[in-house]
């Protein structure tokens, strides 16, 4: 269960985490300042990301797949691979990476909107306020199941009109790699049937740290849009 008193070693571990999200923050800041533009392919913009990390960061390791996604292409599920877009005047794009920083993993992904579109816009601005209210559910009983967690997750995005766009609204996070157990989709993620408790210590002995994702869609408009953070370290 939840840990009221945390270790040097805990303490340690949660502030390595969020050094690593901060680093990202940055990383994501030059992103939208300095390569998000229309007029070039996903795969384009893909690359240049890469090539940015590693020349500014230092990130030589992505723990998971970059997925860039822009217009209908924000609605296809993270294991999918859609075909390669070109990046439009008015899109909406969805930047999802997972960078190494040292041996620290972080996982942070944001919605952009070029344009003016007001349901884009929409669609883009609702994404964190709806992670603030699940955080703030999560808070009141850090000891919830994954499961728990995700159907509050699912029934915020419909009271706000959204569809929620994922089987999963998380997962642990950690030094890399993180802790795996092969084949499993659920033990170590926010989703259907995940029974344990999250503040269930992992393998060696520490407290999980859990990314909160939200995926929100847009169906009618063929929109879809992405944030996620740390939800249990501040």
């Amino acid at each position: 269960m939840a840990n009221a008193n945390p270790t040097t070693e805990e303490i340690e571990r949660a502030s390595q985490l969020l050094n690593a999200q901060d680093k990202a923050i940055a990383l994501f800041d030059e992103i939208e300042n300095t390569l998000i533009r229309p007029g070039i392919t996903e795969k384009t913009l893909n690359e240049e990301i890469y090539q940015l990390g590693l020349d500014r960061y230092g990130i030589k390791t992505h723990w998971h797949k970059r997925v860039i996604r822009s217009g209908p292409n924000t609605l296809s599920p993270f294991a999918e691979n859609p075909p390669d877009r070109v990046i439009e005047e008015d899109d909406i794009l969805v930047v999802d990476l997972g960078p190494v920083f040292e041996a620290w993993e972080a996982d942070f992904g944001r919605t952009f909107v070029l344009g003016d579109d007001p349901h884009k816009l929409k669609l883009r601005d609702a994404l964190e306020p709806i992670w603030d209210l699940v955080k703030a559910r999560f808070r009141e009983n850090p000891d919830m199941s994954g499961e728990e967690l995700y159907e509050i997750a699912c029934g915020i995005a419909a009271q706000e009109g959204f569809d929620f766009g994922a089987d999963i609204a998380g997962h642990i996070v950690g030094s890399f790699p993180h802790e795996r157990i092969p084949r499993d989709r659920i033990a170590l993620y926010i989703t259907k049937g995940n029974k344990d408790s999250m503040g269930l210590a992992g393998r060696d002995g520490f407290r999980r740290h859990w990314i909160l994702e939200i995926h929100l869609h847009d169906r009618e408009r063929g929109l879809g849009g992405f944030f996620e953070k740390l939800l249990t370290i501040d």
